[in-house]
């Protein structure tokens, strides 16, 4: 079984609060690089009318400078669930992952709703605790546990790389 480490809307229009993640997203990254772990990037359109965030081809939803990037599998999503990106569903069942390491902005929108839907799918998924922020960090908690009553496993960084 395959795995994957997803680093899920870290773009220039994101909260400013990723600024306290990177270095740990980058870590987890290395992690992934050093272990033969594919390491994916998800990356947010807002198609609504009259959006100022997200907007196809703009700066604000380019990949942010300060993110490590390792490979070329940068999926586009229109919707939370990552996994209606068909190029990365796609990519998922070409290269057999069954194993999720899930990092990223937006831990009460786009990254609830990919853990929420890969493991409806029936695929093991890690919440990387201290590499996942949000709008509102005082939900971060509540979605610890919102993630782990779907059936995601929390880890930390420190857990991942001692394994």
């Amino acid at each position: 079984m395959e795995k994957a480490l997803v680093v899920i809307d870290i773009q220039n229009d994101i909260t400013k609060n990723y600024k306290e993640i990177i270095d740990n997203i980058n870590r987890s990254i290395d992690w992934a690089v050093k272990n033969n772990i594919h390491v994916v990037y998800i990356r947010h359109y807002n198609l609504s009318a009259g959006t100022r965030t997200f907007k196809p081809n703009t700066p604000g939803s380019e990949l942010v400078s300060d993110l490590k990037i390792v490979s070329d599998h940068i999926f586009i999503k229109s919707k939370g669930n990552a996994l209606t990106s068909e190029e990365f569903a796609n990519f998922i069942t070409e290269n057999q992952i069954g194993e999720f390491y899930i990092t990223g902005a937006d831990a009460v929108a786009c990254v609830k709703s990919t853990t929420y839907n890969l493991r409806k799918a029936d695929y093991q998924v890690n919440v990387l605790s201290d590499c996942i922020t949000s709008y509102d960090k005082k939900k971060i908690d509540e979605m610890l546990h919102y993630y782990e009553s779907k059936g995601c496993k929390l880890m930390s960084l420190n857990d991942l790389l001692d394994s």
